[in-house]
């Protein structure tokens, strides 16, 4: 019993969100490392390209199942947090704001699948790191922010030209104010993609981490009452989790929305 509390304390409870190399490609002089999040994030893009027509392939006029779920979310976003902001432009951005919302809920929701103990269960072998939440690492919400930020600021010059997306990029002060708000604004502009990306990776790694924490102490506990009432807690927050997964998605497509719009409204 000590030696297993010895290893169950020298584990690292991040270990099953950090980044873990799975194999290296050299090309040419350079090495490319493909981690478990890189995995995780073609495993969520081939369940989407491959899943959602597959969901979506009745043609029956009353949608049921999978099909009238899809409809449901992909209306609500629609109707309900885009129009409201993008008017006529809704048509425009639609495809980009659901393909943000169902790429992050679905890396969210893979990071809680326990890919190691399936492989184990299916075919005995300890294949370990080859599961892990993509969002988990800032480098992966970073590449996402930078999309949305370049969706933002390249169709504000194609929506208002480049002359007048520069004049509306602060808004009306008097003359001796313009370059400090310019440099505001700009300042502004680059904090906005980071704080997308810093809010989604912090909420999901405090999560997962969290729920480590909670099964550590209670395989470490000696007591049965104590392990019991962690576990339900476990339990508990791994529902919670579900929220938040689906939460930090629609979050990070809101405000991705909101920043759209006001980057091509002259009067933002």
């Amino acid at each position: 019993m000590n030696s297993i509390n010895t290893i169950l304390a020298s584990s690292n409870p991040l270990s099953h969100v950090a980044a873990h190399k799975l194999f290296s490609i050299t090309v040419g002089n350079h090495q490319i490392t493909f981690s478990n999040h890189m995995l995780m994030m073609f495993i969520a893009a081939l369940l989407l390209i491959v899943g959602l027509p597959f969901a979506v392939r009745s043609k029956s006029m009353v949608p049921r199942g999978a099909y009238n779920l899809v409809e449901s979310i992909c209306s609500y976003l629609r109707e309900e947090m885009v129009k409201p902001l993008l008017h006529e432009n809704t048509d425009r951005f639609i495809k980009y704001i659901w393909t943000v919302f169902f790429f992050i809920l679905t890396c969210n929701l893979l990071g809680m699948v326990p890919l190691d103990g399936i492989v184990y269960l299916l075919s005995g072998l300890h294949v370990k790191h080859i599961g892990g939440t993509a969002t988990a690492n800032v480098w992966f919400t970073g590449m996402l922010a930078a999309c949305s930020f370049l969706m933002i600021h390249v169709n504000g010059v194609i929506h208002q030209g480049p002359w007048g997306y520069i004049k509306n990029f602060i808004p009306h002060v008097p003359w001796p104010m313009i370059p400090l708000m310019y440099v505001l604004e700009f300042v502004g502009a680059l904090i906005k993609p980071f704080a997308l990306a810093i809010r989604l990776f912090a909420n999901m790694i405090a999560g997962h981490t969290m729920m480590a924490v909670l099964a550590m102490i209670a395989l470490m506990s000696k007591s049965y009452l104590i392990s019991g009432v962690t576990l339900a807690g476990c339990t508990a927050f791994s529902l919670l989790e579900l929220f938040v997964a689906l939460l930090q998605a629609y979050i990070f497509a809101f405000l991705t929305t909101m920043f759209i719009s006001a980057a091509i409204s002259p009067e933002h």
